[in-house]
C-alpha cells in the first residue's frame, strides 16, 4: 500500500464554503497552479471546529448557515486562534473583508476577482505572516523572560561584600533541566562591623517566579539584619517571618546554611535549618561540618536554630551549597550522589593541586553531572568561601 508523505512545504488548506459552486471555482483555480496545497472542505463552522488542528490556513466564507458575518470569524479563532485566515467576500461584501481584516484575519479576496496564482500566493502570505507574527511574539516573551529573569537572579545572587584579603570568594550558580523555571536558590557574604563574615545559602522548595522572588526577600531581609549588626538568633527569625508573610502558598518553606567566621577566622559557628551540612577542606584531610539540623523556615510557628562551634585551622576552604547538588542520582539507578560522596569528590579534586579553588566549584558540578548522566534536576546554588593566608588576626 502506498503511503502517502506530505512534501515539507505543504500547506493544508481549510476551504470553509456551503455554497458548492463557489467551492468548485476554489478547487480549480488551485487545481491551475503547481503549489503544494491540500485542500480540505467544511460546510460550516461547527464542521470546520474539528478539522483547525491540521490546517495552516482557512479559506472562510463569511455567510455560513451557522454563523454570519464576523461571527464566524470569531467562532474559529475561539477554536484555534493561531491558524491564517483568508476572508472570501462577494462583491457587494467588500467593507466585510476589510472588517475582518481589522478583527483578526490575514487578509480577504473577492470571489469572482481572482487567479489561482492570486489565491495561491494570498493564501501562503498569509501563513507565513502568521508563523512570523508568532515568532516575535515568542521573541517578546522570551525578552521579558529573560530581563524578570536576570533582575530576579541579581536579587537571588548578589555581590558579597567583603574587605578582608585573607579570604577568597567563588560563586556558581548551575540551573536545572528546565533551565525556562526559576529557581529559589540564594546565597550571600557579609562582613560586619565587628570582622566577623557571615555567609549563607538557601533554598526556597519550588521552582517559579513566585518562589524566586520570595528567595529574593529572603536574601534582602538576611543582608538587612546582618548589617544592622542584629544577633544571629534575631536574623533567622525574622527570616521566617517575612517567609510567612510574602509566601503565596500556605506550607511553602525554605532551607538554610549560615556560616559565620570570626574575626580569628579560625573558628566559625554554624547554623542548618533543615539544609545539608558544608564541607571543609584543610590540610588535615575533608569532612562533613557536623551542627544540630533545625527545621526549615517556615515550617514552625516559632522555632529555635541551635549553633555549632567548628574549628577551621589556619587555612581552609568552606563549600556551602543547595541540595540540587547532592540529589544527583548515581547512573541510571535511584541512589543519590550524598555529602559522603560529595565530600570525596572535592577531596579530589583538590589533590590535583593547582589553583583548584578557583576550579573547583565548576569541575565539581560538571562531575556530579557526570554522575549523573545529564544536567541536574535541581538548580545548584554554591559558595566557596576560603582562607588563603595568614596574617595579623582583626
Amino acid at each position: 500500500m502506498d503511503v502517502f508523505v506530505a512534501p515539507p512545504d505543504l500547506v493544508r488548506v481549510l476551504l470553509v464554503e456551503d455554497d458548492a459552486g463557489d467551492a468548485l471555482l476554489v478547487e480549480e483555480l488551485l487545481a491551475e497552479v503547481a503549489a503544494p496545497i491540500r485542500l480540505t472542505r467544511a460546510h460550516s463552522v461547527s464542521e470546520a471546529e474539528p478539522l483547525l488542528a491540521g490546517q495552516d490556513c482557512v479559506l472562510l466564507d463569511l455567510g455560513l448557515p451557522d454563523a454570519s458575518g464576523l461571527q464566524a470569524l470569531r467562532k474559529l479563532a475561539e477554536v484555534h486562534g493561531d491558524v491564517a485566515v483568508v476572508v472570501l467576500t462577494g462583491l457587494a461584501d467588500e467593507q466585510q473583508g476589510v472588517a475582518a481584516v481589522a478583527a483578526g484575519a490575514q487578509d480577504y479576496l473577492v470571489k469572482g476577482q481572482v487567479d489561482g496564482d492570486l489565491l495561491a500566493r494570498v493564501i501562503r502570505y498569509a501563513v507565513e505572516r502568521v508563523r512570523s507574527e508568532e515568532i516575535q511574539r515568542q521573541l517578546r516573551e522570551e525578552r521579558l523572560y529573560a530581563k524578570e529573569k536576570a533582575r530576579l537572579e541579581r536579587g537571588l545572587l548578589p555581590s558579597p561584600l567583603l574587605s578582608d584579603d585573607r579570604l577568597t570568594i567563588a560563586s556558581r550558580y548551575q540551573p536545572g533541566r528546565q533551565r525556562m523555571l526559576l529557581g529559589g536558590d540564594f546565597y550571600d557574604v557579609v562582613q560586619a562591623d565587628d570582622g566577623t563574615v557571615h555567609a549563607m545559602v538557601g533554598d526556597v522548595c519550588g521552582h517559579g517566579p513566585d518562589e524566586a522572588a520570595l528567595g529574593v526577600c529572603l536574601r534582602v531581609a538576611w543582608r538587612t539584619m546582618v548589617l544592622a549588626g542584629r544577633p544571629v538568633a534575631e536574623v533567622l527569625d525574622t527570616m521566617q517571618r517575612v517567609l510567612v508573610h510574602e509566601r503565596h502558598l500556605d506550607g511553602l518553606f525554605a532551607t538554610l546554611c549560615m556560616l559565620s567566621v570570626a574575626p580569628d577566622r579560625r573558628r566559625a559557628e554554624l547554623r542548618l535549618a533543615g539544609h545539608p551540612p558544608p564541607v571543609l577542606h584543610t590540610a588535615r584531610g575533608v569532612g562533613l561540618l557536623d551542627a544540630p539540623v533545625g527545621v526549615p523556615l517556615g515550617v514552625l510557628p516559632t522555632a529555635t536554630w541551635h549553633p555549632a562551634t567548628v574549628e577551621l585551622g589556619e587555612r581552609w576552604s568552606v563549600l556551602l551549597y543547595t541540595d540540587g547538588l547532592v540529589e544527583g542520582r548515581m547512573g541510571e539507578g535511584s541512589e543519590r550522589l550524598g555529602g559522603d560522596r560529595l565530600t570525596g569528590l572535592v577531596g579530589s579534586l583538590a589533590a590535583e593541586g593547582g589553583d583548584w579553588r578557583t576550579t573547583v566549584l565548576d569541575d565539581l558540578i560538571r562531575a556530579v553531572c557526570v554522575l549523573n548522566r545529564g544536567d541536574l534536576m535541581d538548580d545548584v546554588a554554591a559558595l566557596l568561601l576560603s582562607r588563603v593566608a595568614g596574617g595579623a588576626d582583626v
